[in-house]
């Protein structure tokens, strides 16, 4: 079996955006939900339901990103 690098898809209560992808995206994103459902279209996660665990996961494994926001001071509460 393949070893993918998303394997649970957690359902949190979303935050609408509106974005354009690419067609040739859209049908790998279709691709990869099929392949993480075992092959079968039926059932398979949508490509909007992969597109925010994958930037998730992106952003967790981007050691850059983890360094400079380690260094951004955090924004003051107001209360």
């Amino acid at each position: 079996m393949t070893r993918l690098k998303l394997s649970d898809i957690t359902d949190e209560k979303p935050v609408k955006l509106t974005i354009e992808i690419p067609a040739r995206l859209h049908c790998h994103l279709v691709t990869y939900g099929t392949v993480l459902n075992g092959g079968e279209e039926l059932g398979a996660p949508t490509p909007e339901q992969l597109i925010a665990p994958m930037l998730e996961r992106f952003m967790a494994t981007d050691r850059a990103f983890a360094k400079a926001r380690r260094n951004i001071q955090p924004a003051p509460v107001s209360g």
